[in-house]
C-alpha cells in the first residue's frame, strides 16, 4: 500500500520549489549580476553602476595587462600544485596508512582531521607566531641549534612557501577523511583474497585500493582544484595586503582586495568570472584525466 504513495509526483514540487527559489536568489542571481557588473563601471562597494564601460571590454583589457594579476595567476598555480600534491597527496598516503594498522586508528584519524575544525584565522594568527622574525618558534628553536642570524620568513625569498604550508596543512585532514571513508568501503575479502595468491601489502594498495578508489581521488582532486583558486581566509591573515611588489597576491585575495581597498567593483568581478572560468576548464580536466578507461 506504501509503494502507490509514491505514484503522485506532484508533492514533489511543494518540497523542492523553496529549495530551487533558494539556489535562484543567492546563486545563480549573483552570479549573472557579477558577470554583468564586470563590463559596467562601479565606483565603489555598494554603489550602483554608472553605465557600461567604455568599451564594455575594458575591465578584461585591464586584467590581461595587471601585472598583479599574473603574479596572483602564477601564485594560484603554484597552490593549485601545492594542494593536489601536498593537501591530496599526503592524505592519500596517511590514510592508507592508518587502513592497514589494526590498533590507534580512530586516534591518528582525529589527529589528522583536528586542523580543519580551527577557523583559518586563528591558524593565520598561529602561524605568524610561528614565522615571526623576532623571538617566532621557528627562529627561537634555530638559536638554540646555533644560528646566529634571524630569518625573516615574510620576505620575498621565503613569502609563498611561508604561506602555503599552512594552507596545505590545514586541509590534509578533509581529504584524509574523504579517502578514509573510500578505503573503509573496499570490501576485506579482496585483501584477503589477494594475501592468499600471496600479494605483498604493497601489490595490494597499487593493484586493489588505488584503483578502486580512483573516483574518490577525482573527488579529491577537483574540490583542491577549486578551492585553490578561491583561498583567501588563511593567506589573507598573514599577508593582509600582499608584499610592496605583490609577491603573495592570489587571485582570492587579489580578488578582495579591489572590492574592499581599492573599490574597483567592476574591475574585482571581472576577476571572479575569471576564477569561475578556470575553475570548471580545470575541472573538466581533472575528469578527462581520472576518467575509467574501457578495455
Amino acid at each position: 500500500m506504501t509503494a502507490h504513495i509514491y505514484k503522485n509526483k506532484k508533492p514533489i514540487i511543494f518540497f523542492l520549489a523553496p529549495a530551487f527559489a533558494f539556489i535562484i536568489i543567492f546563486l545563480y542571481y549573483p552570479f549573472i549580476q557579477n558577470i554583468i557588473n564586470s563590463f559596467q563601471e562601479i565606483s565603489g562597494l555598494g554603489s550602483s553602476a554608472k553605465g557600461w564601460a567604455d568599451p564594455w571590454y575594458s575591465n578584461y583589457v585591464k586584467l590581461v595587462k595587471d601585472e598583479n594579476m599574473w603574479i596572483a595567476l602564477k601564485n594560484t598555480l603554484i597552490m593549485l600544485l601545492v594542494t593536489v600534491f601536498g593537501q591530496v597527496g599526503i592524505a592519500l598516503l596517511l590514510s592508507i596508512l592508518t587502513d592497514r594498522i589494526s590498533h590507534g586508528a580512530k586516534f591518528f584519524r582525529v589527529v589528522y582531521f583536528f586542523p580543519i575544525v580551527i577557523s583559518a584565522t586563528a591558524l593565520g594568527l598561529l602561524f605568524n607566531l610561528i614565522f615571526l622574525y623576532d623571538k617566532g618558534m621557528i627562529n627561537q628553536l634555530r638559536e638554540i641549534f646555533g644560528a646566529t642570524e634571524l630569518v625573516d620568513f615574510k620576505s620575498k625569498a621565503y613569502a609563498l612557501i611561508t604561506m602555503m604550508i599552512p594552507v596545505m596543512w590545514q586541509y590534509v585532514g578533509f581529504y584524509f577523511i574523504i579517502l578514509v571513508t573510500g578505503l573503509n568501503n573496499i570490501s576485506t575479502e579482496l585483501y584477503e583474497a589477494a594475501a592468499i595468491d600471496g600479494a605483498t601489502p604493497f601489490q595490494q594498495v597499487k593493484f586493489i585500493s588505488l584503483p578502486l578508489l580512483q573516483n574518490v581521488i577525482s573527488t579529491c582532486v577537483i574540490l583542491a582544484v577549486t578551492g585553490s583558486l578561491k583561498v583567501f581566509d588563511l593567506p589573507w591573515t598573514m599577508f593582509p595586503k600582499g608584499l610592496p611588489n605583490g609577491e603573495t597576491w592570489l587571485t582570492g585575495t587579489y580578488m578582495y582586495y579591489q572590492v574592499f581597498n581599492a573599490n574597483n567593483v567592476d574591475y574585482s568581478s571581472a576577476i571572479a568570472v575569471v576564477i569561475v572560468i578556470l575553475g570548471v576548464i580545470l575541472s573538466k580536466l581533472v575528469n578527462s584525466i581520472f576518467k575509467e578507461k574501457e578495455f
